[in-house]
């Protein structure tokens, strides 16, 4: 059936008893139809036609939207694919990205700002204590907190040349050496260092 190119619905039956129609009316009268019986045939002819018309304008729209319906939901769906593929991929580069780059992604702990200062031994009191040695209290004084802030603008790699206990000489790193004539022992310590010495070791371990 051919496409409908008007809206039957905007149509409006043509006045048959108007002269220009006097032909087609006397092709339907005769002895046993009058002219006006024939202007209401050519009426119900024109309004049977526009009825199916208007049926087929109907059904003709409505094939029309669901063209378009479909049309809308394949455009969607390709869409959403697109996105889809484009988020798998961004995915999938990030996921390379951590296996290559793990330090970018370390969580940042989410901590307070520090409200006491950082207590900073001497890196020879600190070696001791990661082997388990024995340190003594006096590099956890104050006096020995500035004695290992003097000493740490040496590089700990420094080597320089110390004297062993049997008598001979060899070159060992800055950091493994102390000053032993400014090292107290434990028993000779103030009650004073002793206090400062104690909560900061046990802080270090």
């Amino acid at each position: 059936m051919p496409r409908l190119l008007s809206d039957p619905n905007l149509s409006f039956c043509p006045n048959y008893a108007d002269d220009a129609f006097i032909n087609t009316r006397l092709q339907l009268t005769n002895e046993n139809i009058t002219e006006a019986q024939a202007i209401v045939i050519l009426r119900n002819i024109w309004q049977a036609e526009n009825n199916a018309a208007k049926l087929q304008w109907q059904a003709q729209a409505n094939e029309d939207r669901d063209r378009r319906e479909q049309l809308e939901r394949l455009d969607n769906e390709e869409q959403e694919r697109q996105e889809q593929e484009s988020r798998d991929e961004e995915e999938a580069a990030r996921k390379e990205d951590r296996k290559k780059n793990k330090h970018k992604y370390t969580a940042v702990p989410d901590l307070d700002v520090p409200l006491k200062p950082t207590i900073l031994p001497s890196s020879y009191a600190l070696r001791k204590l990661d082997k388990g040695d024995y340190v003594e209290l006096w590099y956890f004084t104050n006096d020995g907190l500035d004695e290992a802030k003097l000493k740490s603008s040496v590089d700990e790699d420094t080597m320089i040349m110390a004297t062993l206990a049997g008598g001979d000489t060899a070159w060992v790193s800055a950091a493994s050496t102390r000053n032993a004539r400014a090292v107290v022992d434990d028993q000779n310590l103030r009650f004073e260092d002793f206090c400062q010495a104690c909560p900061r070791i046990i802080e270090a371990m």
